[in-house]
């Protein structure tokens, strides 16, 4: 069986060789290899960094022992030096395990945020727009592009629904776990009495999806066109720009109006309807990999509440893995570092405790 240091080795010699074939003015004059090249080598690079510190403090402990057991004036320095080490090679091997779990597919992809609101009428559409808002925040300080694909709106003026893209490094990565029942508790705009509410908002994120990932007939498409209703600038609302794609074998439906050129308006919902077909496809293979599922933090089931916002106490609360923040302002404001963190930080642990347990 391959040791640790044998896998760590090999990855540095890939790594270095990757490095080299980006100098090479064969791959410099095609963009489309130095891109895939690129991308290998950023997937190894967290790897080989820590490979190369444990290498390093691999060699370390062998000179210390080395020097322990020749005894001498020099034992003391060599068994502080090993008293110091042990507990550093304890830490990146651990890291280096974290590391090698293997990668979810889609973590590099871009994302697909829907939202949608739940129970709780025009109160629950005001806090679908306040979480679109948080979302657009927090993308804008990850350095991401947000794009509204399609967005209807309730009397009150909040999100019945809203579909936008994220494009930028990590998306779904960063986001896969805000998929599921969102709950806010506050006293509505809506609410003379004073009395607070409980209501609810669902939160879709989706991998973006390539053609040859979702492949679809058109033949099993029915594209109807219409006038867009609603708000929108002039030219939108006078043209038969609006587009509804259904698929027919599955019965989903998408809905794209915000653009004046028909056109436009089709290829994004074109964009929408393929991730949610993936998705679809991968939620029926995640429930059959039904062992798998103890590992997770939760990724993607919409019918599970992950996340309260208690207004009138400033917390928000994680229920999956029973984090409460006494700073939800912060957190509607975009700042969702930590939450993401703590989430990410919790099912590495529990991937991780699982790979132990099956080797």
């Amino acid at each position: 069986m391959e040791s640790l240091k044998d896998r760590l080795q090999a990855a540095i010699d890939r790594y270095e060789h990757l490095t080299a074939q980006l100098n090479e003015p064969s791959v410099i004059g095609s963009s489309e290899q130095f891109q895939k090249i690129s991308q290998e080598r950023a997937r190894i690079e967290a790897l080989v960094d820590l490979g190369r510190q444990y290498l390093k403090v691999l060699k370390d402990l062998e000179s210390s022992k080395e020097v322990l057991e020749q005894g001498g004036e020099l034992s003391e320095l060599a068994q502080d030096d090993l008293d110091q080490l042990r507990p550093r090679m304890e830490s990146l091997e651990q890291s280096i395990q974290l590391e090698l779990l293997p990668k979810d597919p889609d973590e590099e992809k871009n994302a697909l945020l829907e939202i949608r609101a739940g129970a709780g009428g025009d109160e629950a559409s005001l806090f679908a727009q306040d979480l679109f808002r948080m979302y657009s925040r927090y993308a804008n300080q990850m350095g991401w592009r947000l794009e509204i694909l399609s967005e209807s709106f309730s009397g009150q003026g909040g999100y019945k629904e809203v579909v936008a893209s994220i494009e930028g490094q990590n998306v779904f990565r960063q986001l896969k776990y805000e998929s599921g029942v969102h709950r806010v508790q506050r006293i509505p705009v809506t609410e003379a009495g004073g009395r607070i509410h409980t209501s609810t908002v669902t939160v879709a994120i989706m991998p973006e999806a390539t053609e040859e990932e979702v492949e679809i007939d058109s033949k099993d498409l029915r594209i109807d066109v219409f006038r867009a209703g609603g708000k929108g600038g002039q030219g939108v609302n006078t043209t038969d720009s609006a587009v509804r794609i259904t698929h027919l074998p599955t019965n989903t439906v998408v809905i794209c109006q915000d653009e004046r050129s028909q056109i436009k308006n089709k290829a994004k919902a074109m964009k929408v309807l393929r991730a949610r077909l993936l998705q679809a496809k991968q939620e029926t293979a995640e429930k059959e990999r039904s062992a798998n599922r103890k590992a997770q933090v939760g990724t993607g089931d919409r019918s599970e509440r992950i996340r309260t916002y208690n207004f009138p106490q400033e917390r928000v609360t994680d229920h999956r893995i029973g984090l409460t923040l006494k700073k939800l302002s912060s957190v509607m404001e975009g700042n969702l570092s930590e939450v993401v963190e703590k989430l990410q930080q919790e099912d590495y642990a529990r991937r991780l405790a699982l790979a132990n347990e099956e080797s």
